[in-house]
């Protein structure tokens, strides 16, 4: 069976979607990742087929160049400029998709839910496909907050309501994306389809996500192709990263990482490294990125620190040592930390952060702080909560101990397979 992996080229949604592909191919089928050129290095480094789109428009490193800039901005600013580069990959995917699947003709596709309505594409060449959710999935009926506000889950009238004015403020964000779905369905004749449907372009046949059903809000209105899994990592396909082990001390790690698209938040980074960088008894290890220099984070650690400040850090293996991380909120960052059963202190700055940090509040894995909340006082005081009460260590551990034993992954690609034999055999029936 021949199946098309699309990944968004973001790394928080290649690393997941080429873990599903490594997997997928490992039970014997043809797997082909397709991409823009950001996605090459993974693909060589997990020895799957690469198909590149958009090699004009997005060359090898042009969008970690965007994502650079993007990482200096706080909200508002952030999503628009964020936005503005899902819509150019949303119009290069939808020009460009439908020839390389010609091309290709898989007899699946397992589609990113980023970028938005792509799955107009496949449903239009009459192609089965199975949407996955690399980030936290939206609610869209209004009965939990939507993922891009931290609002606590509350069954009252008034939250009910909140929640519903949180969806069409989401919505119309997304009016230049649901114009781009309805210009294309248009024009490829798909006229019987509800334009005004946040879901419009998702399969019908699955939608995947990687969120542990137990890490979510309670929700008996979720979509009924909604399936929850758990991570897909699988700990292959990643570059290896130097890292000075031997300036480790043999402490406690605190690990601190706002992710790919947050680095550039200078003050953020200063401040995780003014608090921790005194804090007896741990070590303070920091991956700060390319962005911000390193001398700046330094600059904020006490003369006797043993902090460790670096670009990049590999991130799993220091979780394994960790007592606590102090995250983003990425959704990938959080599973990697909830898979070693590290409790955490979040600092969402956008996207489905706000959501993903109320669910580790939600859960007792940990606490957060919106950033424009942020001070000295208000994370030290979340850390001493997070390392002095064992609830939230216990309940990280016990959800370490689920995602084991129900193998996200495994799921994940059981699901694929099932679904894409069930198809192809209806298909020559």
């Amino acid at each position: 069976m021949k199946v098309a992996f699309v990944a968004a080229p973001f790394s928080g949604h290649i690393n997941p979607i080429s873990a599903l592909a490594r997997r997928f191919a490992k039970r014997g089928h043809d797997v082909l990742l397709v991409s823009t050129e950001e996605a090459r290095p993974t693909a060589v480094a997990s020895d799957l087929r690469f198909i590149a789109y958009a090699t004009q428009t997005y060359p090898y490193g042009s969008i970690r160049r965007v994502l650079e800039e993007t990482s200096k901005l706080e909200e508002p600013q952030v999503y628009p400029a964020l936005s503005n580069l899902l819509i150019g990959l949303q119009k290069t995917l939808m020009k460009e998709l439908p020839s390389l699947l010609r091309e290709i003709s898989p007899d699946g596709i397992v589609l990113d839910i980023v970028p938005f309505s792509v799955g107009l594409v496949p449903m239009r060449l009459g192609i089965p496909y199975v949407n996955v959710s690399c980030g936290l999935h939206g609610d869209y009926s209004g009965f939990t907050p939507h993922c891009f506000f931290d609002w606590r889950h509350e069954e009252t009238p008034e939250a009910f309501a909140r929640n519903k004015e949180g969806v069409q403020r989401f919505l119309e964000i997304l009016k230049p994306r649901f114009a781009l779905a309805k210009e294309y369905a248009v024009s490829v004749g798909l006229f019987d389809l509800d334009f005004a449907d946040p879901l419009i372009g998702i399969s019908k046949l699955g939608w995947i996500t990687q969120i542990p059903k137990i890490f979510d809000f309670v929700n008996p209105h979720q979509p009924s192709q909604l399936v929850y899994t758990g991570p897909f990592h699988d700990g292959e396909g990643r570059p290896t990263i130097g890292f000075p082990w031997d300036d480790l001390t043999g402490e406690p790690i605190i690990y601190a990482s706002m992710g790919t698209v947050h680095q550039g938040l200078t003050s953020v980074l200063q401040t995780i490294a003014k608090i921790i960088g005194r804090r007896s008894g741990y070590q303070l290890v920091m991956a700060i990125g390319p962005v911000v220099d390193i001398e700046a984070v330094r600059s904020a650690l006490p003369s006797f620190s043993s902090a460790i400040i670096v670009n990049q850090a590999p991130q799993i293996e220091l979780l394994k040592r960790s007592a606590l991380f102090i995250t983003h909120a990425g959704l990938n960052s959080t599973l990697e930390s909830l898979a070693q059963g590290v409790p955490m202190v979040a600092v969402p700055v956008s996207s489905d952060q706000p959501g993903i940090a109320v669910r580790i509040e939600y859960t007792n894995v940990g606490k957060f702080v919106p950033l424009k909340e942020l001070t000295t006082q208000s994370l030290a005081s979340l850390v001493d909560e997070v390392l002095t009460n064992p609830i939230y260590y216990q309940k990280a551990q016990a959800i370490k101990q689920i995602l084991a034993k129900e193998n996200g992954i495994e799921k994940a690609v059981d699901i694929l397979e099932s679904t894409f034999k069930k198809a192809t055999a209806e298909a020559s029936a």
